[in-house]
């Protein structure tokens, strides 16, 4: 990815595109420095309160995981118990809690192809660098020790640490800490709005990418890359829902060279996509499922890596070659985050949350699509509960604004003051509510959003007077 400044291509092209897509607009992190950070002090079922005591409707579930919401007393009271129970213990030297193993036993059930094991962290980040360790280990127990490479997608996120950023590809995890690291490369964003070439079906673009991902791997030798990740709509890049085909034909390529395929399902698990995993909307049939957020409704800090059959066979084996298989932490599977996980895992099944995301989803896109009139909207796009509206300076050419126009920032403002808490990607307004919301309540946040958008669209075409 390239770091030049937006204005150092022309301002209608793809490069100018790409790079104003890329690029974070850390202008926010200055007026945090001047105005501090709004204190939020409690929650209530979809709506978050700050320190004034006003509400806000959380439209983004928190960051994409308040998946039962901020009042869930069925999780507190889980928490309160185990702590009484077994406050803490490892899993560490043929030991481990209890209540891991039944959260371990449940997430093979619910895996959408079959699994053999479950490792548990503390985040998505770890969860991601676990995967490039497996990769890494699988690898050398089978004689080839070449086979390293991992490849990202351009505008995916995978997490901040130095492994799991350096398979993001966005130029802000990457600037300033001398990343990605060597054996990491990026393959193309599947964003079939902006990159598709004029006339080009989906299915096309599908093909074509797919194409540019073998000339990667036949460019960098097959016998040199390893594993392939990739979340199945992109989150924090925009909320990309993948074109038609788009996965099918990847994995023809992930297959033909022996690739391993590593479903970032930190995001999408857990129902957001309208199944419980994102592998089964997209008909994904990954080697290695990384996984957090939701699994414990984003109410205690806790990550699963799903690994299949072959994946644990080596690194058993390279637990019998080195003695130790060296990888884990003090917290790992700590009994509260997973009594507090399972929980939340009991809760979906028993209210069913995957029918009610798909009884309701249909609703919240059509909703979502209503806003594709405005003269400021180039696409709307979304799956299940998940969904994003794109802002243009120019609906003709696709031409975004500049980052230091703030006009995603400028619209986020306008929500807050009607109510709506909601998060802006490079001017992609991403909505990912608690997936309890009922459908007055999208009705109620659509309405304020639509407020704020036409507040937004007032402004600029006024000139975009300074606030």
């Amino acid at each position: 990815m390239s770091p030049d400044a937006p204005s150092a291509t022309p301002p209608n092209s793809t490069a100018a595109r790409d790079v104003a897509y890329h690029v974070h607009p850390f202008t926010e992190l200055h007026r945090l420095r001047d105005d501090g950070p709004q204190v939020i002090t409690r929650g209530d079922g979809i709506r978050v309160y700050d320190d004034s005591g006003r509400g806000y409707i959380e439209a983004m579930a928190g960051l994409w995981c308040a998946s039962l919401g901020f009042s869930e007393p069925r999780l507190a009271e889980a928490g309160r118990r185990q702590l009484e129970r077994l406050p803490f213990y490892h899993s560490y030297s043929g030991k481990t809690p209890d209540v891991t193993v039944e959260l371990a036993e449940r997430l093979i059930d619910l895996a959408p192809v079959p699994m053999s094991k479950v490792m548990f962290f503390n985040s998505g980040s770890e969860a991601n660098e676990t995967a490039i360790k497996l990769v890494r280990v699988h690898n050398n127990m089978r004689g080839r020790p070449e086979k390293k490479k991992i490849i990202g997608r351009k505008g995916a996120y995978h997490g901040a640490t130095t492994g799991a950023g350096s398979l993001s590809g966005l130029a802000y995890v990457h600037l300033g800490f001398d990343l990605p690291e060597a054996g990491v490369l990026h393959t193309d964003t599947p964003h079939h709005y902006l990159y598709a070439e004029p006339g080009e079906s989906e299915e096309d673009f599908a093909t074509r990418l797919a194409g540019n991902l073998e000339r990667l791997i036949l460019e960098a030798g097959p016998e040199t890359v390893g594993g392939f990740i990739a979340e199945p709509v992109m989150g924090a890049g925009g909320v990309i829902v993948p074109p038609a085909t788009y996965f099918e034909k990847v994995q023809e390529v992930l297959a033909k060279y022996d690739v391993m395929f590593i479903a970032d399902e930190v995001i999408c698990g857990f129902g957001r996509t309208g199944n419980m995993w994102g592998s089964q909307t997209f008909d994904l049939r990954p080697d290695v499922i990384t996984s957090a957020k939701a699994l414990s409704a984003g109410c205690a800090p806790i990550s699963a890596v799903l690994i299949s059959e072959p994946i644990y066979q080596t690194a058993l084996a390279a637990s019998d070659k080195y003695g130790m298989f060296g990888h884990g932490s003090t917290y790992s599977g700590h009994p509260l985050s997973v009594a507090i996980a399972l929980e939340t895992q009991r809760i979906y099944a028993e209210r069913d949350i995957v029918s009610h995301v798909r009884s309701i989803a249909p609703g919240f896109q059509a909703g979502l699509r209503c806003f594709i009139d405005s003269p400021l909207v180039g696409e709307v796009r979304g799956v299940g509960l998940v969904g994003a509206v794109q802002l243009v300076k120019d609906k003709t050419t696709k031409v975004p604004f500049e980052p230091s126009e703030r006009v995603g920032f400028y619209l986020l403002d306008r929500a807050l003051e009607y109510g709506v808490i909601l998060r802006n990607l490079k001017d992609s307004i991403a909505f990912s509510p608690p997936l309890i919301i009922t459908a007055e309540e999208i009705d109620e946040m659509f309405a304020a959003f639509g407020k704020a958008l036409a507040d937004t669209e007032a402004w600029v075409a006024a000139g975009m007077p300074r606030q």
